[in-house]
This record gives C-alpha cells, sequence and structure tokens, in this order.
C-alpha cells in the first residue's frame, strides 16, 4: 500500500478528518460528554436584514469556545459586542459550560475581553512579526 499528501481543498476530506478527530477524542472523555457539540451563531442585522455583525462559536464537551467576534466599524463601541458577549455567555451557562475561551491579536481586543472578566492564559509573540497573539478564558 503507498500513501501520498495532497494539497486541495476538499469538504469531503476536512469532514473525514474533523469527524476522525471528534470520535477519538469523544473516547478520552466521559459519556456524559460524548455528544456535546453544537455551533453557535449569533448576527446583528439592520433594519433591512442586512448582517453587520455576529459571533460565531461552539459549545464542545464541558466549554464554549468563541471563535470569531466581529462588527462593522461604524457600530462599534455602540454595545452591541457587549450584547453579543453576554448573549453567548448565556448559552453557554444554559448548557452548563463551566468555561469559556477564545483568542485576540494585541491589535484586537484584548482590552474589551479583559473588561468582560477574561483572564489571558497563553501568549504568542512575533504574530505577524509585530504583534501579540494572546489565549483568554473565563470561568463560568
Amino acid at each position: 500500500m503507498s500513501f501520498h499528501i495532497t494539497r486541495e481543498i476538499d469538504s469531503k476530506a476536512k469532514k473525514y478528518i474533523n469527524d476522525g478527530l471528534f470520535h477519538y477524542n469523544v473516547k478520552h472523555f466521559p459519556k456524559d460528554l460524548g455528544d456535546r457539540y453544537e455551533e453557535i451563531v449569533l448576527t446583528i442585522k439592520d433594519e433591512n436584514g442586512l448582517v453587520r455583525g455576529g459571533i460565531i462559536g461552539a459549545i464542545c464537551w464541558n466549554w464554549l469556545e468563541i471563535y470569531s467576534l466581529y462588527l462593522d466599524e461604524e457600530i462599534r463601541k455602540s454595545g452591541y459586542g457587549t450584547k453579543l458577549l453576554v448573549a453567548i455567555e448565556e448559552i453557554a451557562s444554559e448548557k452548563q459550560c463551566d468555561f469559556i475561551k477564545l483568542d485576540t491579536l494585541s491589535f484586537q481586543a484584548l482590552e474589551f475581553y479583559e473588561k468582560h472578566g477574561y483572564k489571558v492564559f497563553g501568549t504568542l509573540d512575533n504574530v505577524g512579526r509585530e504583534h501579540k497573539h494572546y489565549y483568554l478564558k473565563k470561568d463560568l
């Protein structure tokens, strides 16, 4: 049998890899956490129904991970980021998550997350040669 590496965007291959890792990981968690995976997408829409921002995350076993939080520039500093964060934190609490984790870059929203109770637990220097990558967690 021979194998080779390919470089291609293949949704079936991506699903196979993600599913394989998920099923491997499930073997190492308590049974009551085994099927806990749920994507969460909350959006901010304007009066015309156009998406102006939102937050994307997933419940994974006993935590919620935030992947992205974005708002159009003209609606930043208007409280919508806080509303999105509070809403996803409420979902995490309802789903009995123990903590939330996320990451941000030094030019993004570190102070915003810290203001909302998130604590830095790790950093990477030299990101883009001049920035830091922060990893944050908030216990629920």
